[in-house]
């Protein structure tokens, strides 16, 4: 994500938010020679997140989605800003335990049927402690008091660890504009002309059922049919030309790549389509930019959008090879206020700017190649695209990364600036300015420390060892140890966790 969200407008009207799941005993089955253990299982709750417990599920890994969606934007104003949504998620997944129910995140749809492996799913209420519910079934709970949205699905035969599963889901409903847990918008963010879609960290489950925690990584496929004369921009590369037909088109993208669900896209609304361009290593670069942006913001998105090619081959040089298919960006003349690093295609919010497209290339690394295992590490994030921003400026001639630390350190500032402990700065802090910058400052501090070979080497060591897949803090010192040599346990507890101004190294 570009920058704080502390400054977004705050109020909007749906909240969205942590999940949970029903709990219900009396259906597992006692294991063979072990009558005090069930061998049958409900899949956890959620993958046991610090701050979204309940975000995520337990007892499957998902690996791929395929999401057939119809959408229809709202009538012009004054009719209320309201969407049209139907679809069909098939979701083809594998137990990691001997399951008896299973659990989804959705919110604010309704689901109209389901089928698992083929046998068709009925609505039936939660059974009674002690039922035994013949047949393969699901409930689906919407309790926004107690911010829980979960669909749970019990499977007739139950599924047996490693046994592959596909499930297929037909949903649908009314789409409004949901708020994340700090009431910034997220998700399926419905505009005037079509939607704009940026769901970090849990704001997937509004458009689609999902295991929605970025360590269930899966592949996508999409197929979003919208008016003729909309369009529909998603993840990864387009699946065949735009197919029209009865005054509706349908746009497909295939995302071959692993990805978090927080950072699958489907923006839809009236995109010029750029034509394709490619880096000089032939990464192919998809841009969709909104035919409303008014001539300055065009100006500014034009000059800025140029410079992704010769980005790539910046941060290829710091990075590593480029982690994905393609690239490219929607830009969407409404906002969120926010711009977002949706996996191969991030999003921007009013206008692109340059300083913003590079925080967003930096995050293909940097955050969606590997994604943090647990919201609290954050700083993995936003630290390191921040800090490849500064890179990119001192490669343009603009400032220097030294004058960058230097014009964040130098200043002073209030005491509560310090305190946030950005290697755990809570769920209310996710956004916080501090996880960007002084994020930024604790990697040009490590630079200082362990000298540019180590740090280059460790920042491409990192994303080869994690790429694809999720990792920690811990995980990240044990890399730079490793790489330099050094203990760092005190650099990085200074660093992150002291509620304090860090010294310089």
């Amino acid at each position: 994500m570009s920058a704080s969200r502390t400054t977004v407008v705050r109020g909007l009207a749906t909240a969205v938010g942590i999940v949970s799941l029903v709990s219900i005993t009396g259906l597992a089955t006692a294991a063979p020679g072990d009558p005090g253990k069930p061998r049958f299982t409900a899949g956890s709750a959620g993958v046991g997140d610090t701050y979204f417990p309940y975000a995520g599920n337990g007892g499957y890994d998902v690996s791929h989605y395929d999401l057939a969606v119809d959408y229809t934007p709202p009538a012009p104003a004054p009719a209320p800003l309201e969407g049209q949504f139907s679809g069909v998620a098939t979701i083809d997944l594998t137990a990691t335990a001997d399951l008896d129910r299973f659990n989804l995140d959705l919110r604010g749809m309704s689901v109209s049927a389901m089928t698992i492996n083929g046998k068709p799913a009925t609505g039936i209420a939660p059974p009674a402690p002690g039922a035994e519910v013949d047949g393969a079934a699901y409930w689906h709970v919407q309790d926004d008091a107690a911010r829980r949205w979960e669909l749970t699905v019990q499977p007739r035969p139950k599924l047996k660890k490693g046994q592959r599963a596909r499930l297929v889901v037909t949903y649908g409903g009314t789409t409004t504009r949901p708020t994340d847990i700090e009431t910034a918008p997220y998700g399926w963010y419905t505009t005037r002309d079509g939607a704009i879609v940026v769901s970090e960290p849990d704001g997937s489950m509004t458009w689609y059922p999902v295991s929605d925690h970025p360590r269930d990584k899966a592949t996508y496929s999409f197929r979003i049919t919208v008016p003729e004369g909309k369009v529909a921009v998603a993840n990864g590369l387009p699946d065949g030309p735009p197919v029209t037909a009865n005054g509706r088109t349908t746009w497909s993208w295939d995302a071959v790549d692993e990805q978090a669900s927080y950072l699958t896209t489907a923006s839809v609304g009236d995109f010029e389509v750029r034509p394709v361009t490619h880096s000089a290593s032939g990464v192919p670069i998809h841009d969709f930019v909104d035919s409303k942006l008014s001539p300055s913001r065009r100006t500014t998105t034009n000059a800025s959008l140029a410079l992704q090619p010769r980005m790539i081959d910046f941060f290829e040089s710091r990075f590593g090879p480029y982690p994905f298919s393609s690239y490219g960006s929607s830009v969407d003349d409404d906002s969120v206020g926010y711009a977002l690093e949706t996996q191969t295609r991030p999003v921007y919010s009013g206008q692109a700017v340059q300083g913003t497209v590079a925080h967003e290339l930096a995050h293909q690394w940097l955050g969606n190649a590997v994604s943090p295992k647990d919201w609290k590490d954050i700083w993995l994030n936003e630290g390191w695209a921040t800090y490849a921003t500064w890179l990119w400026n001192e490669e343009n001639g603009i400032r220097t990364a030294q004058a960058a630390f230097d014009s964040w350190y130098a200043p002073a500032r209030t005491p509560e600036y310090w305190a946030l402990p950005i290697g755990d700065p809570g769920p209310m802090g996710l956004f916080a300015t501090q996880v960007y910058n002084r994020g930024a400052g604790t990697l040009h501090a490590l630079r200082l420390t362990v000298g540019d070979e180590a740090f280059f080497e460790g920042v491409q060591t990192w994303v080869q060892r994690y790429d694809d897949s999720t990792a920690t803090t811990a995980d990240f010192q044990a890399v730079y140890e490793e790489v330099s040599g050094q203990d760092l346990d005190a650099f990085f507890q200074e660093w992150l966790a002291t509620a304090a101004k860090p010294s310089l190294p």
